[in-house]
This record gives C-alpha cells, structure tokens and sequence, in this order.
C-alpha cells in the first residue's frame, strides 16, 4: 500500500447492471434458498433427478439403502430405552394438558413413525411435552372447560393440533424457517424457566390430592388455589409424591455423575410407574384419598377427523393456539436438533425439520393425537442410548403400539401423584439458571429480555410472556436498525490500518480529516438519525480543533465498508450531508462502498454529485489522497507568500 503521490488512485468500480427481474430473482433465492438446495439436481438424468427429489422430501429413502444391522441393534436398544420414557411421560403430560390419559399414548405411536420418514435428525425423538401440554391447556382451558365439556374441549385441542401442523408444513415449504429465529435464545430462556415453574407448581394439585384446582397458569392464582384448600390436602399422596419425587431426582443426580449409567435415570419414571400402581394395588389407596388413571381403552389410534372442529364457535381460539404451540414448538425442536446434531458432526435442514413436525401434527390431528414436537428430554435419552438413525423412533412407536395392544388395563391403578411427580422431575431439569446467568454476564439487555418473558410467564400467563419477549426482542432489533452505531476512527501508529478512537485509545486522528464508520444498512428507519449525528460529529470535531489549537477540518470521509445497502432514503440523506458538508466549505469522500450501495449511487447520479474522484477503496487511500490534496494546498498557499519557503519533497499518500 505504499502509494506515493504522483501514483493514480484505484477507483471504486460499478457493478455491471442487473435487469430488475434478475435481480428480484437473486434476492429470492438468497432469502429462501441460502444453502441451495438444488444444487444436487445439476447435471443429473430425468430418473436421477426423480430420486434425489424423493430422497429430499422423504430422507427415510435416502438413509434407508444403507441401513446396516449394527445400527438396528444400536437403534433397538435406544427405542425401547425411550420407550421407558414415552409411555409415562406420554400419560403424564395428557393429564396436564387435561385430555383423557389414552391421548399421551396415542400421540406416542403415530407421530414418530411419521418423524422417522420426513425427519432429517438421526437423534430426534418425538412425542408431547410438557411446555406444549401446559399451552394447550390455558389457551384453550381458558375458552372451554375441560371438565365440564370435555367433548368440545377435545375437539378444539385437535383442531389446534391441526393447524398447527398446517402452519408447521406451509413454513417448511415455502422455506419460512427464518421467520421461527425471531424467537432469540434469551427469550425462549426466559420462557421456558417461567414455563417449568408453571408447570411444578400445578403438580401441586396432584401431589397434595386435591380434586378442583385452577385453570389459570400465572402464580398467584395456582398459590392461591393451593393454600385455600388446605382442609383438603390428603397425607397419603403427599408422602407417595415425595417418595416418588425424591426417587426420580436422586436416579437423574446418579446418572449425570455417572454417563455410562445414563439408562438408570431413562427408566426412573416407567420404574415409578410400576411400583407406583402395585403399591396402590396391594394396599387398596385409591380408596383413601389417592386418585389414579382409572380404565385405560385398549386398541390403536381410533380416527378423529369428525372430531375437528372447524365449524365450532371455538374455531378461532383453536387456531391461535395452533399457531402459537407450533411455533413455540418448532422454535424448540430446531434448536434440540440443531444442538445434538453438532455433537456428531452433521447437519440438519431447519425447513425439512418444520415439514417434518407439520406432518406428523397433520397426521396425528387425525388420529386422534394431540400437538408433538421433539422435546429435550426424550432426545437426550435418546442420544446416550447410542441411536445410529431415525429408526429408533420406529421401535419406540412399536413398544408403544404393543402397549396399547395388550398392557393398558395394567395402567388402571397408577396413582395420578406419580404423574405428576414425574412432570415435577421433567422440568426441574429444565430451569436453567445457569443460563440466566451467563445472559447477565454477556448482555444485560438479553438477560431483561429473558426475565421479562420469565416474569411474563409467572405472573400473567404463558402467552403473556411469549408475546413480552417477542416484543422486547423486535424492539431491540428496531432499535439497532434505526440507531446504529457510527465511529470516528483513527491511525493505528506505524500502519495503514483505521480503527475505532473509543476502542483504541492509541489511534491517532488524521489532522484536518474526520473519518467516520457507519456500522449498518442505511435504510429509512435511521437516516434522519444518521444525519442529525454525522452533522453532530462535525460539530464536535471543529470544537475540539478550535479549542486545542490545532490544524482546522477540512474532509469528512465516511467508511462505507459495513452499510451492506442502502434505500432511496440514505440516498437522499447522503445528499442531504454533502450539502451541508458543502455549507461548511468542506469536501465529502466515500471508502470502500460496497456492491449494492454503488447501484443505488450510480443510479441516483450521486457519484456525479460526489465527484468519482472522492471515491476510494479503501480508507487509507481515501487519507492518503486527501493528505495529499492538503499538502498540496498548503504548498501552494505558501509559494504565492514566500516561495523560497517551499521544499521539494513530496508527500506520502498515507
């Protein structure tokens, strides 16, 4: 970089122009299709193209050929490990989303064979949790009671289970999955810790025998509900739920200190289940204050698409809580896919992963299932029994449909206080306060972010808090868009290289140059604030040389190289700045604009207006040019007064 002056500058160059329909066609393309998809389909035969297009939407095809028997064994042993897991979890989680106990068993079989043909995660494991339980039931509960009308109420949770798999299937294919990252990570943080406490605290209804509990899920009124019936509460399920409550925490503690037993703590809750119903059996509970399942229907998956409700005057309330638990949903099962994939070194399509979900929740609304997704707990189960593939979904669903076939009535006596215990272990693990923390150490608006949705969440209601940290979330991202960040920058000593003055104190202003970056796009939303603040700059800049005597400004060079594009609107903001730059008798020079920004320069007659001379790759050439032209004026000035005090030397650019 070592230009000398009689070098001639290397200009900023204008993209070769686009139609505007080429153009339109390449940004849909990055904005849908980022990781081309298509790209496999180049130069392959009609019959070729037909495979890889089926392998694309239905992986099982792709993954199937090279199904080998070691992964069968290792798929056999981690099905029926979750299998252990779905069943109680399954029968657990219908209670709290107040369907009838069958639902959580139906929701276990048909969905994961489903998962296992579209699902592109080799470690996924599908069915109900509790989050999605918990939203069905407020959302819906609050409309319809599900005690009370129990018919309607079933119905309209289908029916969200439908749409929710609509919304879930559109997005995948209209390759939409972006829209779910509006979700951040510290609001679903937030979210999820507000939504586990929810969900233990209404284990209390369970755990302390009470029979008429609320239906309203912020804290205040579960407490409530909880210490007005304390001449209810029954001694016996008390002591069966912490027995059984300590039973489970002590095998999950076990297990994470030791990983080999990791399959200890996956058949706590089957192993509670078990002993839970013998004890009821032999000492005859049920009769002293215990509640239990009752009878259980045997058979497969019964038909449910007279059940869905579209012409029900509920319909609206079934779709938005579709919409919201399938989002929520997806938001989570990406995630839990996205984080044990990275641990075995391979990808996962986000918007195979939607279509995956939106198809298993269109199937299951008709089979009498209710809204599934890939919950954290199951998946980790999973993933340490050693699964190879998809397949052991598969041998989870067959369990599952074996145990409807033939073990339902030994079901009949399982206390409701071991499902409920077994909820309350299931979210213990998923308060993360560690996470809370760490948000607090990194970005202090990402952890109010995330105990505004926590707080939402407690004191008002799972949609409450959802909608607050969405809100916040846009908020922000509104914020850092139409206030950017702009820096003065300065010369790194004995270098070319300009960097922030604030974040390097040794960087040296440029006399007579005020050197600015713009750190975004320049769109509508913050030009008026971008030149009410590079005017403000200006301002300063000539107080600071005043006041310290110093050489007086003369050029403003704005460092294009983070404005990614610009608007009609920065078009006319930088119009609107090299006026007043002109006002002031200085001169304006452009660094390093990029691609986009020099279209819309080229087609506004801006680098007319500019000058192309004052247009520079990068920034040091832009000083070196400007130091230059400086120089030159000083050399000048002072020939006309006292030539004989002009040396010959020239001027480096830099």
């Amino acid at each position: 970089m070592g230009n000398s002056n009689c070098e001639t500058p290397r200009r900023v160059a204008v993209p070769p122009k686009k139609s505007f329909s080429a153009s339109l066609s390449s940004t849909f393309k990055e904005t849908i299709f980022p990781d081309d998809p298509f790209r496999q389909f180049k130069n392959q035969s009609p019959s070729r193209k037909f495979v890889l297009g089926l392998q694309y939407l239905v992986p099982i095809f792709e993954w199937a050929p090279r199904y080998t028997f070691e992964f069968f064994k290792a798929d056999l042993i981690a099905g029926i490990t979750i299998a252990s897991l779905a069943v109680p979890q399954g029968i657990s989680y219908a209670k709290l989303a107040n369907v009838p106990a069958i639902q959580g068993l139906y929701s276990s079989f048909v969905p994961p064979l489903i998962y296992a043909m579209f699902g592109s995660s080799r470690d996924m494991a599908v069915g109900t949790n509790a989050v999605g339980s918990l939203l069905l039931s407020s959302m819906i509960g609050r409309e319809i009671n599900p005690t009370e009308n129990p018919k309607i109420y079933l119905q309209a949770v289908f029916t969200a289970t439908f749409f929710a798999g609509v919304i879930e299937t559109c997005l995948g294919f209209l390759r939409l999955g972006f829209l779910v990252d509006f979700l951040s990570h510290a609001a679903i943080v937030g979210f999820m810790n507000g939504a586990a406490i929810i969900v233990c605290l209404q284990q209390l209804k369970g755990i302390l025998g009470l029979v008429h509990f609320t239906l309203e899920t912020d804290i205040v009124s579960v407490l409530r509900a909880v210490f007005t019936q304390t001449h209810q509460w029954r001694w016996e399920s008390c002591v069966l739920g912490c027995v059984f409550l300590s039973f489970l925490i002590l095998t999950k503690y076990y297990s994470k200190r030791k990983q080999a037993f990791f399959w200890i703590n996956a058949m706590a809750p089957l192993t509670s289940v078990i002993l839970g119903s013998i004890l009821v059996y032999m000492t005859h509970a049920e009769k002293h204050g215990v509640q239990v399942i009752g009878h259980l229907k045997k058979g497969l998956n019964p038909p449910s698409v007279s059940e869905l409700g579209f012409g029900s005057p509920y319909l609206m309330t079934a779709i938005k809580a579709g919409a919201t638990i399938g989002i929520i949903s997806l938001a989570e099962g990406v995630a839990v896919g996205r984080s044990f994939a990275m641990y075995k070194n391979y990808h996962i399509d986000g918007n195979k992963e939607m279509i995956a979900f939106g198809m298993m929740n269109l199937v299951g609304s008709l089979t009498s299932c209710y809204l599934t997704t890939g919950p954290f707990s199951r998946t980790a189960v999973n993933f340490n029994a050693g699964c190879k593939t998809a397949a052991s979904n598969i041998v989870m669903a067959t369990a599952v449909m074996m145990t409807l076939l033939f073990l339902t009535p030994l079901f009949h006596y399982t206390p409701l206080v071991v499902l409920a215990s077994i909820i309350i272990a299931a979210m213990l693990g998923l308060i993360d306060y560690g996470g809370i923390i760490h948000l607090w150490t990194i970005d202090k608006f990402d952890f109010f972010v995330s105990i505004s949705a926590f707080l939402g969440v407690v004191f008002g209601s799972v949609e409450i808090g959802l909608i607050i940290a969405v809100t916040i979330s846009m908020l922000r991202l509104l914020l850092s868009l139409s206030r950017p960040r702009t820096y003065a920058l300065g010369n790194i000593p004995n270098s070319i290289t300009y960097r922030s003055i604030e974040q390097y104190p040794a960087a040296a202003n440029v006399p007579g140059m005020l050197i600015l970056r713009i750190d975004a796009p320049i769109y509508f939303a913050n030009t008026s604030y971008l030149r009410e603040r590079i005017s403000r700059w200006i301002y300063e800049e000539e107080d600071r040389l005043k006041s310290a005597g110093e050489t007086s400004l003369h050029y403003v060079i704005l460092d294009m190289s983070a404005v990614s594009s610009i608007d009609a609107s920065g078009i006319h903001m930088l119009e609107e700045v090299r006026k007043n730059v002109d006002r002031r008798g200085l001169q304006l020079a452009l660094a390093n604009p990029g691609s986009e920004v020099m279209k819309k320069l080229d087609k506004s007659k801006m680098i007319e207006k500019i000058g192309e001379e004052w247009m520079y790759l990068t920034v040091a050439e832009a000083v070196g040019a400007c130091n230059f032209m400086l120089h030159s004026c000083k050399s000048t000035s002072a020939a006309l007064t006292n030539p004989a005090a002009v040396e010959p030397n020239t001027y480096d650019y830099v």
